[in-house]
């Protein structure tokens, strides 16, 4: 059985901070995630996707933020079950927690910090009837590396910020790109709007609205797209690949059943104090919880994993007081002997 002081479930951004905030406190964690590696959304999903407003960074791809955010907490000597996902969850006689994953490994916790982001993903796809013969042979619903795609003809359908901003992405790695949303009326962002009309003004985005794909052409592979203009005008374009950009439906899975207090597929929290649930020694931080006021960003989710520690302090050493120092002013011990301090002044005697 693993054995630790946190135990976090989800190793995106906000789960893979806590270790850090954790660690100052000197607590340990380990991750589960049912993923193959750590990072969450940003490895998953977008890891080639700028993000624009992480502290510090103007601009950082996904995958950077969370390879910096593993060099963030190497000191810190995380554990982590990946490739599995939390199942069952059983509160001990003395406040402790058991977490059994899908696979039958145990974990036994103090504290159980839910991160799981969204919890999990399956994408919302067209009704079109053939689509799913094409899956994995032309037909992406999500982009992992935009390098798939160079020189090659590419479709995208969404009105959303990742239709747009992907459009505007492969418009430098694409042979062609072409844009097709059912409205004339985007509900990205206003900048991305106005990028994609400058593109299509200069010929490098080919937008086809109000318009809908309605079929897909090829035998074993996406030759081509069938696309209903202003709701009679049919014709086809030819694209090697066909990529349905409609969202994501997010679910909680498996700790949807933990008895947890649920608010529209997200976990209600107390966030005038620490991130807790109505389950004592569980807390749900990130883009899983929900609380009044509640903004599903990474940096909110820093923020709330800050606070989440300092309460897992308080519960696992109930009569200790915990004196916060500025790392500036304290340095950071690492559990593996390394030390980060801020170089002390040098005083030298004048003669």
């Amino acid at each position: 059985m693993i054995t630790t002081d946190i135990l976090i479930i989800g190793a995106g951004p906000t789960g893979l901070f806590t270790v850090f905030e954790a660690g100052l406190l000197k607590l340990r964690c380990h991750l589960i995630d049912a993923l193959p590696q750590p990072g969450g959304q940003c490895s998953e999903i977008y890891p080639k996707k700028p993000i624009y407003d992480i502290p510090a960074y103007p601009e950082i791809l996904a995958g950077d933020l969370t390879d910096k955010l593993m060099e963030q907490i190497k000191q810190f000597e995380p554990g982590f079950t990946l490739g599995e996902r939390a199942e069952t969850i059983e509160k001990q006689a003395d406040e402790t927690f058991i977490v059994t994953t899908n696979k039958g490994t145990k974990h036994h916790a103090k504290i159980v910090a839910i991160a799981g982001g969204l919890g999990s993903f399956e994408p919302r796809k067209p009704p079109i009837p053939n689509i799913a013969n094409f899956e994995d042979n032309g037909v992406e619903y999500i982009i992992r590396d935009p390098e798939f795609y160079r020189n090659k003809k590419v479709v995208i359908s969404g009105g959303g910020d990742s239709a747009l901003d992907w459009s505007i992405f492969l418009t430098d790695v694409a042979s062609s790109v072409t844009l097709i949303h059912r409205r004339n009326e985007f509900r990205g962002a206003l900048d991305s709007v106005e990028k994609v009309q400058e593109l299509k003004n200069e010929g490098k985005i080919n937008l086809i609205t109000p318009a809908e794909v309605k079929g897909i052409i090829g035998i074993d592979k996406v030759t081509g797209v069938s696309v209903v203009h202003n709701g009679s005008e049919e014709f086809t374009i030819e694209t090697d690949h066909f990529i349905p950009l409609f969202g994501l439906s997010p679910k909680l899975g498996p700790i949807a059943n933990w008895g947890l207090e649920i608010e529209k597929n997200a976990i209600k929290v107390n966030n005038a104090l620490d991130y807790q649930t109505n389950i004592p020694g569980i807390y749900a931080i990130g883009d899983v919880n929900t609380y009044p006021g509640k903004l599903k960003l990474i940096l909110c989710g820093f923020h709330e994993a800050t606070l989440m520690c300092q309460s897992a302090y308080q519960r696992i050493f109930p009569d200790k007081k915990y004196v916060m120092k500025y790392t500036t002013v304290g340095g950071v011990d690492g559990f593996d002997g390394t030390r980060k301090e801020a170089p002390k002044a040098v005083v030298k005697k004048i003669e």
